[in-house]
Parts: C-alpha cells; sequence; structure tokens
C-alpha cells in the first residue's frame, strides 16, 4: 500500500502532538506535510497558523493525485485561524469537497462517524439547529441514503440498514409532537422504492441503542449533535470523522485542536492512533 497523506492541524493546538505520538507507537517510517518554523504560540488564533494549516492540506491532497499517497488523515483546524487565513470554507469537510469539485452536502458528500460501537451520517452539519430542523426534507434524505448506501458498500462490501432518527419526541408521537417526522417518513420512502435498506423515523432516544446492538449499521442522524453525543459518548477514542463523496479517502480524528491543553504534552494521541490505523485499513478500497 501506499503511504498515507497525513496533515499536523493547527499549529497552536494539539494536532502536532498527536500525531507525532501516533506515530512514534505505531513505529513505522513517516513524513509529515506541514512546517512552522517560529516558535509556536499555543492556543493562538491566527492567519499565519491557518494558513499553515491549509498549505498542509493542499500539499496532502497533491501528493494523493499524483499517486504519491493512497489516503488523507487530517488532525484538527481552527475555524477562525482558516478564516483568517482566507479560506471560504468552514471547515475540512467543505474544503476538501471543493477541492474535489463536489458541490452540495448530502448528495455528492457528507460526513459520516464511524466507530467500533456506532456509526452515524449527518443530513446537516455546521448550521443552527432551528435552520437543520426546518431543512429536512424528503428527497435531501433519499439523496443521503443513496450516498451513505454507496460508499458504505464501497468500505465494507455490502449494503448497509440504515435507520433514520427522528427530530422530536417519540419521533413525533403520530404527529402530536411535531410534524418533522412527516417528511421523514416520505424520504425514508423515497428511499426504499430506490431498493435501499432504509428504515424510519425511528425515536432518536433508543434508536442509537439499537445501533449499537447491531440491529442497524448506519444511524442518519438529522443533526450535528445528534448523531456527534452518542458518538462521542461511546467511543471517544476510537471514532473517525470520515468525508463521504470524495474520490480519495479522508479520515480525521473525532475532536478539535483543544487549544486549552495545547502545548503542555498531556494530549491523549489513542484517537489519532485509532484514524491512522482505520485509514491503512480502508485505503486499498480507494486506490487510484
Amino acid at each position: 500500500m501506499k503511504p498515507l497523506a497525513i496533515t499536523l492541524g493547527d499549529p497552536a493546538g494539539i494536532g502536532p502532538e498527536v500525531v507525532a505520538k501516533a506515530l512514534a507507537q505505531l513505529d513505522v517510517p513517516h513524513r509529515i506535510f506541514g512546517e512552522v518554523r517560529d516558535a509556536v504560540r499555543y492556543g493562538e488564533i491566527s492567519a499565519e497558523y491557518g494558513r499553515a494549516a491549509l498549505d498542509a492540506i493542499s500539499a496532502a491532497i497533491d501528493a494523493i493525485e499524483r499517486g504519491e499517497c493512497s489516503a488523507l488523515v487530517t488532525a484538527p483546524i481552527h475555524k477562525q485561524s482558516i478564516a483568517l487565513a482566507g479560506s471560504p470554507h468552514p471547515g475540512h469537510t467543505e474544503l476538501l469537497a471543493a477541492r474535489a469539485g463536489l458541490a452540495e452536502y448530502g448528495i455528492d458528500y457528507a460526513m459520516y462517524f464511524d466507530s467500533p460501537a456506532l456509526r452515524t451520517v449527518l443530513l446537516s452539519v455546521h448550521v443552527p439547529l432551528r435552520e437543520a430542523i426546518s431543512s429536512i426534507e424528503p428527497a435531501r434524505i433519499a439523496a443521503l441514503a443513496k450516498l451513505m448506501s454507496r460508499e458504505y458498500t464501497r468500505l465494507y462490501g455490502q449494503s448497509p440498514r440504515i435507520a433514520v432518527a427522528g427530530v422530536n419526541p417519540h419521533a413525533g408521537e403520530g404527529g402530536r409532537f411535531g410534524d418533522e417526522e412527516l417528511a421523514v417518513l416520505e424520504g425514508v420512502k423515497l428511499a426504499q422504492r430506490d431498493g435501499l435498506q432504509v428504515t424510519g423515523p425511528h425515536p432518536p432516544d433508543t434508536v442509537f441503542l439499537g445501533a449499537s446492538r447491531g440491529k442497524y449499521d448506519v444511524v442518519m442522524a438529522m443533526y450535528h449533535d445528534q448523531g456527534l453525543i452518542p458518538v462521542k459518548t461511546l467511543a471517544f477514542e476510537q471514532s473517525v470523522n470520515v468525508t463521504i463523496g470524495l474520490p480519495w479517502l479522508r479520515v480525521s480524528v473525532d475532536h478539535g485542536t483543544a487549544f486549552d491543553i495545547a502545548g503542555k504534552g498531556i494530549a491523549d494521541a489513542a484517537p489519532m492512533k485509532y484514524a491512522i490505523e482505520w485509514a491503512a485499513k480502508h485505503a486499498e478500497r480507494f486506490a487510484r
């Protein structure tokens, strides 16, 4: 297998530390993209550090597109720092999608979280909760189910059983607690007409439990925290953020820059080590 491309993330965060620790624990030959030559001002939001993070991502993707590397593993970047550096994108997911020429979230690409305990894909990502709920539409649910089924099959060689979470308590209780589930139900029916293994809407307070016990392969969460809270609670050290839909595999840890502990040498490298191992395990399915 060709080498992985690994970026250091924001220099002022814990990215460089956890990458270095993880590689030392794995004891493999490596070369890391990204360099900061001045003394690092840990925990500082900075255009300089945002640019360093962006340059590292660009260099890593270049290496993948030249055929030198097999997949991308990214350490956390800081959204404000990359904005100061001129990036129009709020984070890795949108930035990488734009680089790959993918236009629409949920149709062309999406944010998917994989762990031994639970897998979930997000219908919406970095938007206010009010906006996320108002944007629930049948066509978007069906499109994301199609994308998730395709990419899951690419990763695991079989079509997934996707459980679509409801929004309201008890999945609306037949409309007594809200009507968003009507749109969810119609989206599920559209996906089923395409031959996909999709069910729902399921009560959001129990669907993740069912998935963790093997009843479903993937839960489609209606908004960011609905999916991320159970994943981070059940498998913080063994969960990865995967941008599905890209022509190459991109994997990241499921945590941020942790400015509050950056530079102290106490960051836990277990999530990064797991991300690197996960990427190495699945990279060949994305061979160019």
